[in-house]
């Protein structure tokens, strides 16, 4: 059997992801690079739990793109991780090693970061990321690396954290940058927003959704009427995703 018979077999571990970026994007690129042994699927589970009957299911799997909710919840399923996914705690990319093992890692500090600086005149010194999971865990290390505070914004009180309730206007004129990495505003609740105070906002205000569908949400928009700079997400799945190529391929 040739290199080119060998079927070689990707896919996006999450829950709830019919709407998926990743499987378009690799399907088109397998198609326009004439990869014809390449596939991508969406492995929709429900439960963690199935994760491994999913892999002994898969045996043609070459690598993994992992989204909400098992950025986190999956590491403990994986052989080993890599030194920034321990940093970060999330796993964004599953590639598999000489011997078999399955290698959690994670591409999206790198797609944020890359994004962020194509976009933005000048980082700032502080930033307020809303929300708690994986993607927030990701964003916060590329900003450190940035030299750029970010403070955690999460529904509930936590220590080193401010609730949307402590979001005044000394806390948003004091801040430049605001990333949302929560899910609200999402195809197809596109009315949705995070509970911000808008009416704060100005021109020296740079808000990053990491949403990209809708190309412009509720978020963006509420920025923009207070003069506010915007960007989706769009940009940094498709640097995260690459990077995740490269990884399959080294």
């Amino acid at each position: 059997m040739t290199k080119k018979e060998n079927p070689r077999r990707f896919g996006l571990l999450g829950k709830n992801i019919e709407y998926s970026f990743s499987r378009n994007f690799f399907s088109t690129k397998f198609s326009t690079q004439n990869l014809v042994n390449h596939s991508y699927a969406n492995f929709d589970l429900p439960f963690l739990e199935g994760f491994k009957e999913m892999l002994n299911n898969e045996p043609h799997l070459c690598g993994l793109n992992v989204t909400i909710p098992y950025k986190k919840k999956v590491i403990p399923f994986l052989d080993r991780i890599s030194e920034e996914s321990k940093a970060i705690g999330a796993v964004n990319t599953i590639v598999w090693d000489n011997e078999g093992k399955t290698v959690g890692h994670n591409t999206d500090h790198l797609g944020f970061k890359k994004a962020l600086t194509e976009k933005i005149e000048f980082i700032p010194k502080k930033a307020l990321i809303l929300g708690t999971g994986g993607a927030s865990s990701a964003v916060q290390y590329a900003l450190k690396s940035l030299n750029c505070k970010a403070t955690i914004v999460s529904r509930t009180a936590k220590p080193n954290h401010l609730t949307y309730d402590e979001l005044d206007n000394k806390v948003i004129s004091n801040t430049q940058l605001i990333v949302n990495t929560t899910p609200l505003g999402t195809f197809p609740n596109i009315n949705q927003a995070p509970s911000i105070p808008y009416k704060f906002l100005n021109s020296k205000h740079f808000l990053f959704d990491l949403i990209y569908n809708p190309s412009e949400t509720l978020f963006m928009k509420k920025a923009k009427d207070q003069g506010s700079q915007t960007t989706n997400g769009y940009q940094m799945l498709v640097y995260q995703a690459e990077k995740s190529w490269e990884l399959w391929n080294e």
